[in-house]
């Protein structure tokens, strides 16, 4: 599908909305040790300890809104003649509530919670505690975030490294290009013969695999690149 368009979305993204980002000098973090936060072994350690963090994350989802980054690509969505795939790391629900719909959350959703008893996925916005019983199966002691910790596999890998094979542009905005697997994504599609473009604050780590690449604030360079796919500017 040479007009198909595949989009992975990091961190820069989300922080011009005033998301916290991770990994940034400041980031998250910097000021959490990931062993206990982010990972099944500390959720069996200290589950108060990852609720409250995961709390915190949740709650300001309320207070922040989407961008022109995340509004352009909605827009590139809805308007391209050919599939549009937006594949983000982020966990926030910044591009939903800007009308992207074809979408995967390779690191889940912060809004949703997971049962580790029985595996039913629902939304939530509200706190959550080791004491909240799962609506599905009425346990309780085994609501989780439905995030993916550090240890465990991406949501959808198959469907995302699928649409990889058959792109014919793969663009990937704000992201360090340091997290794996989806820092392969560029060589992944670059294999299939895609055009691969970088539009990042800053050079990002894997730099040098993509065809074409530019540099500035997400809210700039993505809808002036939206635009340019749309007038038929860049084969897409």
């Amino acid at each position: 599908m040479p007009n198909a368009i595949v989009i992975l979305t990091g961190a820069g993204v989300s922080a011009e909305s005033g998301v916290d980002t991770f990994r940034d000098t400041g980031g998250i973090w910097s000021r959490y040790n990931l062993e206990e936060v982010a990972t099944p072994e500390g959720f069996s350690a200290n589950p108060t300890l990852v609720h409250e963090f995961y709390n915190g994350r949740r709650s300001q989802l309320s207070q922040v809104e989407p961008n022109a980054t995340h509004f352009a690509l909605a827009r590139l969505e809805r308007e391209h003649e050919g599939e549009v795939l937006l594949v983000t790391q982020n966990i926030d629900d910044l591009h939903e509530r800007a009308g992207s719909k074809n979408l995967i959350h390779m690191h889940g959703e912060i809004a949703k919670a997971l049962c580790a008893k029985c595996d039913a996925r629902c939304e939530w916005r509200e706190p959550l505690s080791a004491k909240v019983p799962c609506p599905s199966c009425g346990e309780a002691g085994g609501m989780r975030p439905d995030v993916v910790w550090f240890g465990e596999m991406p949501y959808q890998m198959e469907r995302i490294y699928e649409a990889l094979g058959q792109c014919g542009v793969f663009i990937s905005i704000g992201t360090s290009g340091s997290v794996y697997p989806a820092a392969q994504f560029v060589q992944e599609a670059a294999r299939a013969g895609a055009h691969t473009v970088e539009l990042n604050l800053e050079p990002s780590e894997n730099r040098l695999d993509f065809d074409e690449a530019i540099h500035g604030p997400a809210s700039r360079v993505v809808p002036e690149y939206v635009e340019l796919i749309l007038k038929g500017d860049i084969s897409a």
